[in-house]
């Protein structure tokens, strides 16, 4: 990123517990804002990511808003999307170079930072806030990465995504086990045991493009390795902790044999296909949008969700610099383009899609668990077998609000990427692994240096 668009570093936000707020009169509703916007004629652009999981269920999803936002101020709606972060990070970067490009973008939480250092996002008054229905719209966790504080925010929750694992419970059972794993050394002598004739342990996709470098970053945070350490403007991807992370990532494979080899080319709705079908014991890495996959599925019935081991690899507690950090804070986040010619139209559309109505609709289609504090109350209420995932929601840690996240994000993902094919041979020795650790180390820490300028 061009230094003159760089972000100064800040501490990372810490994830908020879960306190569910009564909503303002704009808040909860049904009702579109009391502002009308008069789009005739006009055409608002989003960008969002393209679901792998239920790509026909979103097709559906796009074609109501559509029609609801027609409806609501006649303008068109038009959708763009990406399928990978490189993808995302590519076009906020060209967006922001040429001045041009979507209205509005649907951004992974994550993605935030980056977003933010370019100073090519509208920053929120309060104004805009009303606009949206107001902060006590949304679950106060949600807003934990909308900007750097509370002063200086740019992006509105659309959807809430902790991270939790799925387990059958009849394989654990069987197994004599009685409860899932707490730490990742009890979740791999687990994975190793349950692992028999042609069900494994667990169903994980290395290929994914999205989840590898978040166990990664988890085992890091509990064993005390921040990744980049913004008080010291030192990225630490080279740290025997972080080198370790991985190796008890490819281990369950290439160690416990305790994944199907077939893995070493999946992404997650192929390992979520094989846990849906008894193939597997756990299904580490997964939100609530896996439900509607697994309750119309052979594991209907049989399975629940916990969190995620919260203990380092190779230890029975986390040392006291550590963090038991069971999901990233994650989640998509809606910002404005500066450029945008129709941000009264992208403001409109925000309002309408953070709505309780239409966030309970997205989670029946897609299962994005809500933002907004009312829909996720009642849904809270009503879906016993989400408690993991809400509780998952205060127990989640930020990662760094720093503008060179996005790269250094992409660099753990390609560490996974350039070990495929020795993952396939079967094996990452350490010295293959702590060279593309070096070349990962180098990325993150030249990103850190130009948001620090």
């Amino acid at each position: 990123m061009r230094s003159r668009f760089a972000l100064g570093a800040v501490a990372g936000l810490a994830a908020l517990g879960l306190a569910l707020t009564g909503c303002s009169s704009s808040g909860g509703g049904s009702n579109p804002s009391s502002t009308a916007v008069d789009g005739k004629g006009r055409t608002l652009t989003v960008y969002t990511g393209v679901s792998g999981l239920y790509p026909q269920q979103q097709k559906e999803w796009f074609s109501e808003l559509q029609a609801q936002f027609k409806k609501e101020t006649g303008a068109t709606l038009a959708f763009d999307s990406f399928a990978s972060s490189n993808d995302e990070l590519t076009k906020i970067q060209t967006s922001v170079v040429s001045g041009q490009g979507p209205d509005v973008y649907a951004l992974g939480t994550t993605f935030t930072p980056t977003a933010y250092a370019t100073g090519a996002f509208v920053k929120l008054t309060d104004a805009d806030w009303a606009k949206v229905g107001g902060r006590d719209r949304f679950v106060p966790a949600s807003l934990g990465m909308s900007g750097p504080d509370a002063k200086n925010q740019i992006a509105v929750p659309l959807a809430q995504r902790p991270f939790v694992m799925a387990y059958n419970k009849d394989l654990l059972k069987a197994a004599g086990i009685d409860k899932p794993a707490t730490t990742w050394d009890d979740f791999a002598s687990q994975a190793k045991k349950l692992t028999t004739g042609g069900t494994y342990g667990v169903a994980v996709g290395y290929a994914d493009n999205y989840d590898p470098w978040k166990f990664v970053w988890a085992m890091s945070q509990q064993g005390g390795n921040p990744i980049l350490d913004l008080k010291s403007n030192k990225a630490r991807l080279d740290d025997p902790i972080t080198q370790k992370a991985y190796e008890t990532y490819f281990g369950w494979l290439t160690e416990q044999k305790a994944v199907d080899p077939a893995a070493v080319g999946w992404k997650n709705p192929q390992a979520v296909a094989a846990f849906a079908a008894g193939k597997a014991a756990y299904l580490p890495m997964v939100s609530a949008s896996s439900m509607e996959a697994l309750d119309s599925s052979a594991v209907a019935g049989k399975y629940a969700y916990a969190l995620m081991p919260t203990v380092t690899p190779g230890k029975a507690s986390n040392p006291s610099n550590g963090k038991a950090a069971a999901s990233i804070v994650s989640g998509d986040n809606l910002v404005v383009a500066s450029y945008s010619k129709n941000q009264d139209l992208a403001f409109a559309y925000i309002n309408m899609v953070t709505r309780a109505d239409m966030q309970t609709k997205e989670f029946k289609l897609l299962g994005d668990l809500p933002s907004n504090a009312k829909a996720a109350d009642d849904l809270q209420k009503s879906t016993p077998i989400i408690a993991p995932i809400v509780d998952a929601i205060g127990k989640s840690v930020a990662t760094p609000f720093s503008g060179a996240w996005g790269d250094t994000q992409l660099a753990l993902t390609n560490v996974v990427v350039q070990s495929i094919p020795n993952l396939s041979s079967g094996s990452v020795s350490s010295s293959q692994l702590s060279q593309l650790l070096k070349t990962a180390q180098s990325t993150a820490q030249g990103s850190l240096d130009k948001a620090k300028k």
